[in-house]
Order: C-alpha cells, then sequence, then structure tokens
C-alpha cells in the first residue's frame, strides 16, 4: 500500500498529466499530488484545436479535460503558469521558474510536444501561425474568420494531420488556402502514396491549391506584415498569414538535463521507457507525445503523437507510479475529421515497414478500409467514413494472424472471421 505521506509531481498539464492525476485518486492514492503546468489555462484536450474548437463548432469550455473544481474537490494541488527548471534525482526534487522547490516520492513527466520551427527570413513577421496550444487556436480562429470575411490568403507549411485539419477549416470560414508540402502527397510519411492522394485530391476538390516538391524558403512582408512566401524552387504565393505545420518535436531537455536515457531523433527522439512507462529512473516515469516506449505487441520503440495516447498512457503510468504490474500495449490510435470525411487509424506502419496495401470498399466515394500489410498480417487499418469497425480492426492487428488479400478486400467477408 502506498504511503499516505508521499507526494507524487506531474509535470505537465495536458490531457495525460490530467488523466494520471484523475487515476491517481480513482486507484484510491491517499497521498499528496502535485500537477504542474507552463501554461495558466486548466489541463486541456488538443484534439479541439484544431477540429472543432477551431471551426467554431465548440465552445472554449469544451476542451478542457475536467471543470476547475474537480482540481480541489479530489485534493489534486495546481501550479499553473509555471515552468519547472531542473529535476534533482539524487535529492527527488523538482525546482520551478519561480525558485520554488518541490519534493516527490514519484515523478511523471509528461511534458508533450513543440511545434518545429522553420529557420528562415520572415518568421519573425504577424501573421506568421503555429497551432499547438489553446491562445494558438483561438488566435487563430479569430485569424481564419477575417480572412474568410476579406477572401484572404493563408499559405500552410506542410501537409500533415494538422496543416489538413487547419485547411479545412479555412476553407469553411471561406478563406484561400495554399499548402507548400515537400513531399509528392499529403500525409506521405504515415499513409504513403497510396492513400496520401486520396486526401489531396479531397482538399482540391474543396478549393485548397498545393505546391508539392517545395519547401518555403522565405516570408515576405511590408511594416511588420505578411505579403508572400517564396519557396525555394522559385514560386512565389501571396499570403495574409501563414501556418507553420511541419511537424512537433518531443520536449526532453529537463529529461536530458537530468540525465536520463532518450532516444535517437532518428528513432523518433522522445525519453525512453520500457513497458511500463518507467524510464531509466526507478522514480521516474513519462507518459503522453514525450514517451517513447516499447510496444510489446508491435515489437517496436514507438513514440505517438495522438490523443489516445495521451488519454490512456497518462492512467497507466499512474498505476505503475503505485505499483501495480502494467504493460503498456494499446494499439496506436487517431482520428481525423476533414470537410465531409471522417477516418480513423489503427497500427503503426511507417514507412518501408510494409509491403501491401489492401483497401475494402470505394475509394472513388470516400467509403472505405485501407490495411497495410508485411509478410500477410495487418500491421495497420484506416477507415474512412465507416463507422464502428476499430475493435475488430485492432484485433486483427493484434492476432499477427496471416490474412487472404483478397477476403480482407471482400467487404461481405466480416472483419471478426479473418482473425480466427
Amino acid at each position: 500500500m502506498v504511503d499516505a505521506d508521499q507526494t507524487f509531481v506531474i509535470v505537465g498539464g495536458g490531457l495525460a498529466g490530467a488523466k494520471a492525476a484523475e487515476t491517481l485518486r480513482s486507484e484510491g492514492f491517499n497521498g499528496r499530488v502535485i500537477l504542474i503546468g507552463d501554461e495558466r489555462e486548466h489541463p486541456y484536450e488538443r484534439p479541439p484545436l484544431s477540429k472543432g474548437f477551431l471551426t467554431g463548432k465548440e465552445e472554449r469550455d469544451s476542451v478542457f479535460v475536467h471543470e476547475p473544481a474537480w482540481y480541489a474537490e479530489h485534493d489534486v494541488e495546481l501550479h499553473l503558469g509555471q515552468t519547472v527548471t531542473a529535476v534533482d534525482r539524487d535529492a527527488h526534487t523538482v525546482r520551478l521558474g519561480d525558485g520554488t522547490v518541490i519534493r516527490y516520492d514519484k515523478l511523471l513527466l509528461a511534458t508533450g510536444a513543440e511545434p518545429r520551427r522553420l529557420d528562415l527570413p520572415g518568421t519573425e513577421l504577424a501573421g506568421v501561425h503555429h497551432l499547438r496550444r489553446l491562445a494558438h487556436s483561438e488566435r487563430l480562429r479569430t485569424v481564419l474568420k477575417k480572412l474568410g470575411q476579406e477572401n484572404g490568403q493563408l499559405v500552410i507549411a506542410g501537409a500533415g494531420w494538422i496543416g489538413l485539419e487547419v485547411a479545412a477549416a479555412a476553407r469553411g470560414y471561406g478563406a484561400e488556402v495554399t499548402i507548400v508540402e515537400a513531399d509528392p502527397t499529403p500525409l506521405h510519411r504515415v499513409l504513403g502514396p497510396e492513400l496520401g492522394q486520396l486526401f489531396a485530391d479531397l482538399h482540391t476538390d474543396h478549393g485548397v491549391r498545393f505546391h508539392f516538391g517545395a519547401r518555403l524558403a522565405e516570408i515576405t512582408g511590408q511594416d511588420g506584415m505578411v505579403l508572400a512566401v517564396r519557396t525555394d524552387d522559385g514560386d512565389e504565393h501571396p499570403a495574409h498569414d501563414v501556418l507553420v505545420a511541419i511537424g512537433a518535436a518531443p520536449r526532453t531537455a529537463l529529461a536530458e538535463n537530468a540525465g536520463l536515457a532518450l532516444v535517437d531523433r532518428a528513432d523518433g527522439g522522445g525519453i525512453a521507457v520500457d513497458e511500463s512507462l518507467r524510464t531509466s529512473d526507478p522514480d521516474i516515469f513519462a507518459a503522453g507525445d514525450v514517451a517513447a516506449f516499447h510496444h510489446p505487441a508491435l515489437h517496436h520503440r514507438i513514440r505517438v503523437e495522438h490523443w489516445a495516447n495521451a488519454l490512456n498512457g497518462g492512467p497507466a503510468a499512474a498505476r505503475a507510479m503505485l505499483g501495480r504490474t502494467v504493460s503498456y500495449d494499446r494499439v496506436p490510435y487517431f482520428f481525423s475529421d476533414q470537410y465531409d470525411l471522417g477516418m480513423e487509424y489503427s497500427g503503426w506502419a511507417p514507412p518501408g515497414s510494409y509491403d501491401q496495401v489492401v483497401v475494402r470498399g470505394d475509394t472513388g466515394k470516400r467509403e472505405f478500409i485501407s490495411f497495410w500489410l508485411k509478410e500477410g498480417r495487418v500491421i495497420a487499418g484506416m477507415n474512412v467514413n465507416v463507422w464502428d469497425v476499430t475493435d475488430p480492426i485492432q484485433r486483427l492487428i493484434r492476432s499477427r494472424a496471416q490474412v487472404d488479400p483478397e477476403r480482407l478486400a471482400d467487404p461481405s467477408v466480416p472483419l471478426e472471421d479473418l482473425a480466427s
């Protein structure tokens, strides 16, 4: 039994940290729970920032994990607007930016990720945006409304999930959108060329212009405001605002300075943790975007920057902090909504990891399921405008069963029959 006079500290005010605090209390931990976040906002979820809240379909209050009163009611001490500047592993303490030192018995690092920046002329201009925090989304929502009213031009650097979701939101407001992407299709490094073109067609049908095979070289402006962007192949696109959506980097500086084991950036980066989300220090755990864990079912060390990983990883780490036996083996999952297309993706199939893609359904109607296979085994699946199939897709991935591609592609064959 965990002693009631112990102190568990959580660094990170996002979904993973909030769900970890909730789990500690629901599992009966009676000691101190301290949650430290570098934003002044209460912990919130990030998907609405590029989806429902950005599009205006959801209210601001909908993004928060708990009602503000929940923390006091469950005796969770909040330190908001505070940055942790150092972890002293020998003393079992964390130091805050205001000089406060807090002792911990167990520590959870849920520090998340930061948007990658462009290193080129013009990024200091007003009208250059990133999207990671609630304040970013609030500002961007105002910008998109104005662009829509004035037929303004938004240029997006990057055709990943954030770039595409913001493009869809911008078109919903009536803004003109150009996406500059170095790869030959959107989501090329996630879905490969086989499915990336589907998203290019989707956005083109809704009036988005693409410039593939290029990167931004310069953002030009006048009187501190954006006027246009230039690409490295010599083209120029008019712009009133620019969104930089070229990915995110795990926030590992705190862990690195504390001497914890990290994963090389070439392998995805992040804080190295075991199957119980424990770091190289037995009293320190990591969860969410920053944690690179060895997945027992996928047989790889992976780092997942999606909502479901924070939702499930925070509670798993909390149970491990309590001494429970934990093997974090959730199949990676994420979802996206763009115009009239909704999709869910389960599994892990980075470039080079698969040898075949099988489609069940009609890609022309954008109603289908795609499967990524390696040696006849499903390693990932994406359902597009087809619902209530996530569970059988994930069971198929977990089963590691060899499947007949023809049966896999046949909608008349129940997915449940393929995993047996």
